[in-house]
């Protein structure tokens, strides 16, 4: 599996390259499409790219008359905008996401000696 550093790294490269013959905004448009199939890579698109940056991708494809590019980017800016309004009511909702149980308080005891965990 890739780690996460590395997707940051590698959508960060695709956002401000401009050495190829691929304009960058529709490097942008194409990994933001791209990801939408898998969670982790969409998480790491929205985390090193940004939704911002594929709004304005779509801006500058309009621009350049990219009609097919620019839609396919109006389509995954929308499953962004989705995926993050299912997320915020996921983390309201009671059942929502799990937390992290809190730490045991200092001093508990040790279940096999019952001596103060402090020793």
């Amino acid at each position: 599996m890739v780690s996460t550093d590395d997707v940051k790294r590698a959508l960060a490269a695709l956002a401000t390259r401009t050495d190829t013959a691929t304009r960058p905004y529709a490097a942008v448009i194409a990994e933001a499409d791209a990801a939408r199939t898998d969670l982790r890579r969409a998480a790491g698109f929205v985390e090193a790219v940004g939704v911002a940056r594929l709004a304005t991708a779509v801006d500058e494809a309009d621009r350049a008359g990219d009609v097919d590019l620019a839609e396919r980017g109006r389509e995954a800016l929308e499953a962004y905008r989705r995926y993050r309004v299912v997320a915020s009511e996921s983390a309201e909702r009671p059942g929502g996401p799990a937390r992290p149980a809190p730490p045991d308080p200092p001093g508990t005891p040790k279940p096999d000696t019952g001596q103060p965990s402090s020793r």
